[in-house]
């Protein structure tokens, strides 16, 4: 996969794999001793079935970095 900046990243549309518009990218989380990235934090859209993903505090839908199938205009990402 092409390099891609993480600020070009932030507020990027998240799809899922079966065309359900997931919600916006809100941040990315990364494991500090390792530095590999860990879950892509998203706004979930309102009408979104989110029972397949944890969800933190504050609503966002966690989703594991490996389910990323693409990055262009939008984010794909496995359901």
């Amino acid at each position: 996969m092409a390099e891609i900046l993480a600020e070009n990243l932030s507020g990027k549309a998240v799809t899922g794999t079966d065309g359900a518009e997931m919600g916006m990218l809100y941040n990315i989380t990364m494991d500090l001793e390792t530095g590999r990235l860990q879950n892509l934090i998203i706004e979930p859209n309102e009408h979104l079935d989110n029972s397949q993903f944890e969800v933190d505090e504050q609503g966002h839908l966690l989703v594991p970095v490996d389910r990323v199938q693409a990055v262009k205009d939008q984010m794909i990402v496995q359901r």
